[in-house]
């Protein structure tokens, strides 16, 4: 991976907070709350989500630094959302966290040999995957949920 495609993933990932707080900046919290339909995720839901993906694609990658044989845990969105009581947190905590989260992998990409980023690791679907991968696929995660939350933004009706 050359070093220009290296510090673009990074000035991706490290633009991710930013992009959250953008999509939420014109919000309630009647709005962040709001649901849809029974079984379908709030705004607020949906950061939770992210926070939660986030540490899970944390030790995903340090498993892959790491050159472990264990294959990388997936993990029930739908139940840890739900058993967390996401929709009852506070938006600014989540992305608190979502930032220093952020940040604290970066710190750690920064540190990383360019052949770091060639490692694999077996994934759930017993699949090879580069680390470069799994940092991109998640930021490719993040602009989903976006999309998501604008949509959600966008069908938002005062009940």
């Amino acid at each position: 991976m050359a070093d220009t495609t290296i510090d673009k993933l990074l000035g991706d990932y490290s633009a991710l907070h930013a992009h959250l707080k953008q999509a939420i900046a014109n919000l309630n919290e009647d709005q962040l709350t709001w649901k849809a339909a029974p079984g379908v995720w709030s705004v607020t839901e949906v950061l939770s989500h992210l926070a939660d993906h986030a540490i899970v694609v944390g030790f995903r990658i340090r498993e892959i630094l790491s050159a472990s044989v264990a294959k990388l845990p997936a993990f029930r969105q739908d139940p840890w959302v739900d058993s967390a009581r996401a929709n009852e947190s506070s938006v600014d905590d989540i992305l608190a966290f979502y930032e220093a989260y952020v940040n604290y992998n970066l710190l750690l990409f920064k540190r990383l040999a360019p052949e770091d980023w060639s490692k694999t690791g077996v994934n759930f679907k017993d699949e090879n995957v580069a680390l470069r991968d799994v940092v991109q696929g998640f930021v490719k995660h993040v602009h989903h949920h976006i999309a998501q939350i604008e949509r959600i933004s966008a069908a938002y009706v005062v009940v």
